[in-house]
C-alpha cells in the first residue's frame, strides 16, 4: 500500500478538488489525480465520481476517507509538532487582511518578529476586498464579520473583537438634533459599510437595539474613505474606534450615543491547513493576541 496515495485522497476530499489539492501539496494536478487513480486500482473500486462541476464520494470513498482522514490529520499533527520545536523561524510569511484592520494592528507585529527572527522576511497586502485563501498562498487571511463566519475549508482561529463607535465632525454635531437614542439615527445621513444593512447596539441596561440602515448617504467597503467623510461633516459612521483615535485626540471627529454600545466587529484568522500550524504562523498569532491583550489592558 502507498500511504502517500491515501493520504492525497484525503486532501483532495478536504480541499474539494484535484486543483485544491494539488495547490496545498504544491505538486502538480496530474500527479495527484495518478495518485488517486492508483489508490482506486489498487482497492480494485471507484472512490471518487469526476463530473466538470464537483467531485461526489462513492460509498466506498466516503467510507475510507471517514475512517482514514482522521488517523492522516492526527499524524500531520504530531509530525508538524515535532518539527517545530527545533524550527527556525525562516522563510516568507504571506499575510492578507482589511485595510481597517491590517493598518492599525499589524504593522507592529511584524516588526517585533522581524527584530527577533533575521531569517524571517513578511508580506502583509492590506486589501479592501475579501481574499481567496488557496488561490494566492496566502498563510494567513484575516477576515472581519458582524455575525456568522461563512463556512471555510480552512482552519479559523478567533482572534479578537474590535470595538465600535459612532463618529462624526464636530461641526457635524453642533449642525443637527443630537440624537438621544440609536433610534434617532434614522433622520441623520448616515456613513455605512457596503455590507451594512443593521447597526446593533446594547443599552446600559443590557437591552439589544438594531437599527436599519436604509439609504445612506455613502456607501464603502473602505474604512478610510467612510472616515474622511465623517470627518468632513458628510454624516454619521460606525468605525472602529483604534481607526478613528488620531482624528478624535485631534478634535476633527466627536463620539456619539456613548452609552450605547456598538456591537464589535469580530476577527478571524482563516488558515490554510486544519491540523498543521507552522511554527511562524502560530508566533505571529501568538504575538498578535499578546500585544492586543496588553493594548486593552492600557486603556
Amino acid at each position: 500500500m502507498n500511504w502517500e496515495d491515501l493520504d492525497i485522497f484525503c486532501h483532495v476530499i478536504d480541499h474539494g478538488s484535484f486543483s485544491g489539492a494539488a495547490r496545498v501539496l504544491r505538486r502538480p494536478k496530474s500527479s495527484v489525480s495518478a495518485s488517486v487513480a492508483r489508490l482506486e486500482a489498487r482497492l480494485g473500486t471507484r472512490l471518487i465520481e469526476r463530473t466538470t462541476r464537483r467531485l461526489r464520494l462513492t460509498e466506498p470513498g466516503e467510507s475510507l476517507y471517514r475512517e482514514m482522514s482522521p488517523l492522516f490529520g492526527h499524524l500531520r499533527e504530531a509530525l508538524g509538532n515535532a518539527a517545530a520545536m527545533g524550527e527556525t523561524v525562516s522563510g516568507r510569511l504571506r499575510i492578507a487582511a482589511p485595510y481597517e484592520f491590517g493598518a492599525h494592528h499589524l504593522g507592529a507585529v511584524a516588526c517585533s518578529m522581524l527584530t527577533d527572527h533575521p531569517e524571517l522576511e513578511v508580506d502583509i497586502d492590506v486589501e479592501h476586498q475579501p481574499v481567496n485563501l488557496f488561490d494566492q498562498q496566502y498563510d494567513i487571511v484575516f477576515t472581519m464579520v458582524d455575525r456568522e463566519l461563512p463556512s471555510t475549508s480552512g482552519a479559523v482561529r478567533r482572534v479578537f473583537s474590535l470595538e465600535r463607535g459612532l463618529f462624526c465632525s464636530p461641526p457635524f454635531f453642533e449642525a443637527v438634533e443630537r440624537p438621544q437614542s440609536p433610534y434617532d439615527l434614522k433622520s441623520l445621513p448616515l456613513l455605512a459599510a457596503a455590507s451594512d444593512t443593521v447597526w446593533d447596539f446594547t443599552d446600559l441596561a443590557g437591552g439589544h437595539l438594531s437599527v436599519p440602515v436604509v439609504a445612506p448617504r455613502l456607501r464603502s467597503s473602505n474604512a478610510g474613505i467612510r472616515l474622511q467623510a465623517a470627518i468632513e461633516g458628510l454624516g454619521v459612521a460606525r468605525i472602529t474606534s483604534t481607526f478613528c483615535e488620531p482624528a478624535v485626540a485631534e478634535g476633527r471627529l466627536v463620539r456619539l450615543l456613548e452609552d450605547f454600545e456598538c456591537a464589535p466587529l469580530r476577527v478571524y484568522a482563516l488558515l490554510p491547513a486544519r491540523r498543521l500550524m507552522p511554527v511562524k504562523v502560530r508566533i505571529f498569532l501568538d504575538t498578535l493576541e499578546m500585544m492586543s491583550r496588553s493594548a486593552a489592558a492600557a486603556h
